[in-house]
């Protein structure tokens, strides 16, 4: 288990030591300095050829500059956390970087797989989450996602022992408006407030250090998910020193709606 988490100082150090060419290689980012360009980790087989392509494309990023690393406990079955996991720790042991310079996100809601999809999926659901009363059948939505407080709790315990780290960075919501398919806007409020109550303790725990919302949709189709709401909500959870600090979502030539559409309101404003 890597102890300790990304630093101002830490970022600064990386940042100095590969910011050669153009100081808009890094931006600031809640007092940390990040790469322009993070890692994902999204798309790839659940293979080894895969794993071992992933380590490697992950120390050559961190090699060049890049020290932010994206990824969710379901993203290849819970492979590519284990990916960063002995990437990261390889290039700590070699002295290449430090645990303080590198800002390790990751993500849950999503139902994941250990390793590869099983063969009974029913019985894998039963046993991993069912009979340990992380959660019940009603909560589930779309047969995949979940984010009730026992469940996170314990999806938080997976991805730290998955990467091997003592403290995630940021631990995003992953895709919560998943379950506007099944609840009620008010009633997912509050499931989001039971949720961000939860992320809240594990900040106090020393498991991760703040947390966010990823979405696909929520932020880019208007009405679906109010950021005022969601700041609301941490507010409530945490008091006016919540821990709720970044979104993640969708921006390029096909998908420019977070800009160029009015999909957010405040509160008092047309």
């Amino acid at each position: 288990m890597i102890l300790g988490h990304a630093t101002p100082e830490g970022t600064r150090r990386f940042t100095a030591r590969h910011n050669r060419i153009d100081s808009r290689n890094y931006r600031p980012c809640n007092g940390l300095l990040v790469s322009a360009i993070g890692f994902g980790t999204y798309l790839g087989a659940q293979n080894e050829s895969d794993d071992r392509y992933y380590e490697a494309a992950i120390q050559g990023a961190v090699r060049l500059g890049c020290n932010l690393i994206d990824t969710a406990v379901n993203y290849r079955c819970m492979r590519s956390e284990r990916n960063i996991g002995v990437a990261l720790g390889q290039l700590i042991k070699e002295g290449v970087v430090a645990r303080d310079e590198v800002v390790i996100c990751t993500k849950g809601g999503f139902i994941p797989f250990d390793g590869s999809p099983p063969a009974d999926v029913n019985g894998y659901f039963r046993t991993r989450f069912l009979d340990r009363g992380l959660c019940r059948p009603e909560d589930i939505v779309a047969g995949c996602h979940c984010m009730e407080p026992a469940y996170l709790q314990d999806q938080i315990r997976q991805s730290r022992e998955n990467l091997g780290l003592g403290t995630i960075d940021l631990y995003y919501l992953h895709n919560p408006e998943t379950q506007l398919e099944k609840i009620s806007p008010e009633q997912f409020y509050q499931k989001l407030g039971r949720a961000f109550a939860a992320l809240e303790e594990a900040v106090i725990r020393g498991e991760i250090r703040a947390y966010g919302v990823a979405s696909w949709t929520a932020f880019r189709d208007a009405g679906l998910l109010s950021l005022e709401k969601c700041v609301a909500t941490a507010r409530q959870a945490g008091g006016d020193r919540h821990h709720f600090r970044a979104i993640q979502l969708p921006f390029n030539l096909g998908m420019p709606e977070a800009v160029v559409a009015q999909t957010q309101q405040i509160a008092g404003q047309a």
